[in-house]
């Protein structure tokens, strides 16, 4: 029963064990990650290069979040 609660903190520690630690940690130490030098740092960590090819000024509109309807 206690197993069970656990289980999904455990996949994400098994998928993506150093961004999880990352995570963690600086939840503990409590550091704000869009303050500098962590802003700077984050920014360049998650650029992947699998990432489609073009920059952020290729796409449209892709300075910030797009809004979209459901319906």
């Amino acid at each position: 029963m206690f197993f069970d609660e656990l289980q999904p903190i455990f996949k994400e520690l098994t998928a993506e064990p150093i961004a999880f630690f990352g995570g963690f940690v600086s939840g503990v130490l409590r550091l704000d990650l869009s303050e500098e030098p962590l802003k700077s740092w984050v920014g360049q960590t998650t650029e992947s290069p699998s990432s489609p090819s073009g920059s952020e000024g290729d796409r449209p509109n892709g300075n910030g979040p797009q809004s979209i309807t459901i319906e």
